[in-house]
């Protein structure tokens, strides 16, 4: 069982001010503050409420984008993980270089930056920004980072601009004195906020004091807590953030709970992939692929289990596949996220029993206009959706787009999605992965009947096996 944390109403909470205040008042914390786009909207914090000449050996805002580019180098763009990146690395190095044989001893030194794109006064922009702190524990320690990616969602500049700095005084107070508590570190980062206000979509732990630090599970975190609706890592685990790894490209997505991920998840995807792209929209362009879970999934047995989500991340990873995590369980929601990051063609690929789930008007009774509401939204930028057939084990009937039971009344609705090309069948199936079922595969594996080893992709069973994930049971002889 794993320990339960304490959530923001159970913790006592430390407000701005105070949270500030303990930091100005460490005489081991010495650091920069650099703030690109928004104002010097957290190192004010520090300098208001006292004591910050124990804090801050240096306030720079370098606004103008050819003093930026003179100290920090040219970047591809202004608002990115590249120019913070080289922000903290620069400031610091500086840092060390200036102060360190001086008093280096005694204090642990620290950078935060941020470059931020505020609402412009057409509020034609993308308002989000990318902050990070880069930190020593303790005076003479090997360094450490956090990097996160935020999107403000107030209307008003000014009203952004105060939560940025709410939200970046979190950063610093909770690298400084909650790097040992990482998930108490993430419930921080809202403190005095809400999530109408900020949305922290994406969150990376690197350096010597997070090094047992699992970012796909502090990615996890940032959802299950509510600070994102979605959150993303590669194949290799990296952390991904949206904006920039969906930009200018069709997306493809396969929803699913992988437990494991099978023969039948793979040739899903490939016919999907080869419809999507012969499509004139996406001919010759570069689709990302992502396979999706939602939180509802991952809490189907009641509270979250770390494992056994590492163990589907990890069998993904294995074939080279990223995975997004969202609490987008209507799929309009899901259209509407991917929507916000690419004005490219979008599909979800799905199989004929979740398409007929689809149709089931129980999902939809939130919504003022019910089932036509719910179309309206996932089909609005001409959204493709590719079915996958399913194959009765007892009857050996084939479910297809074509013979799907829909409810009579929203049987034109169907007839009208599919004659205009929302709805699409997947013919060009591998009919041997029809015969393939994750449950049947997840009970061969705690049973130890080998034959499951053939219903997944090599590199899949290798994983499995290795890590004895599933409930993994060796093969009797």
């Amino acid at each position: 069982m794993q320990r339960r944390l304490p959530s923001q109403s159970e913790r006592e909470l430390i407000d701005t001010h105070q949270k500030s205040l303990d930091v100005n008042l460490d005489s081991r914390r010495y650091g920069t503050f650099a703030e690109i786009g928004a104002g010097q909207e957290v190192v004010r914090w520090f300098f208001r409420v006292g004591g910050g000449a124990g804090t801050i050996a240096k306030s720079i805002s370098a606004y103008d984008m050819t003093v930026s580019d003179a100290i920090y180098g040219r970047a591809s763009r202004y608002v990115c993980r590249e120019r913070l990146q080289s922000m903290l690395d620069y400031e610091h190095k500086l840092n060390l270089d200036r102060l360190r044989d001086a008093r280096g001893d005694t204090t642990a030194f620290f950078v935060f930056a941020d470059t931020v794109s505020a609402r412009n006064f057409h509020g034609t922009n993308e308002c989000h920004g990318w902050m990070g702190i880069k930190f020593q524990a303790y005076p003479r320690d090997d360094d450490s980072q956090i990097i996160i990616h935020v999107r403000m969602l107030d209307n008003e500049a000014a009203l952004q601009q105060e939560a940025l700095g709410i939200v970046g005084v979190n950063l610093v107070h909770g690298a400084l004195t909650l790097n040992h508590e990482p998930e108490l570190l993430v419930d921080s980062l809202l403190d005095g906020l809400s999530t109408s206000r900020i949305e922290i979509d994406m969150i990376e732990f690197s350096g010597i004091v997070f090094r047992h630090v699992d970012n796909r599970a502090m990615s996890l975190k940032l959802v299950e807590l509510g600070l994102s609706g979605a959150a993303m890592f590669a194949a290799n685990g990296d952390v991904l953030q949206p904006s920039e790894f969906f930009y200018r490209k069709p997306i493809l997505v396969e929803r699913g709970s992988f437990r494991p991920f099978c023969n039948v998840n793979l040739d899903m995807l490939r016919c999907a992939e080869e419809k999507f792209s012969q499509l004139p929209s996406v001919q010759g362009k570069e689709i990302v692929q992502v396979m999706e879970i939602t939180m509802r999934n991952l809490k189907a047995a009641g509270e979250v289990d770390l494992r056994d989500f590492l163990a589907r991340a990890d069998v993904m990873s294995s074939y080279g596949l990223p995975v997004l995590i969202s609490d987008y369980f209507e799929y309009y929601r899901l259209a509407a996220y991917l929507s916000r990051y690419t004005k490219e063609s979008i599909a979800i690929t799905m199989g004929a029993a979740s398409l007929q789930d689809l149709f089931d008007e129980k999902y939809y009774t939130k919504l003022e206009g019910g089932v036509l509401e719910s179309f309206g939204r996932l089909f609005k930028n001409e959204l493709k959706i590719y079915c996958y057939p399913l194959l009765d084990q007892e009857t050996g009937e084939l479910m297809t787009c074509k013979n799907l039971k829909i409810a009579p009344e929203l049987q034109k609705l169907y007839g009208y999605l599919f004659d205009r090309g929302g709805i699409n069948e997947l013919d060009n199936y591998d009919p041997e992965c029809l015969k393939v079922f994750s449950r049947e595969v997840l009970r061969l594996i705690k049973v130890g009947d080998p034959t499951w080893e053939s219903m997944v992709p090599s590199e899949v069973a290798d994983i499995i096996k290795r890590k004895a994930y599933f409930g993994y049971q060796p093969a009797l002889v």
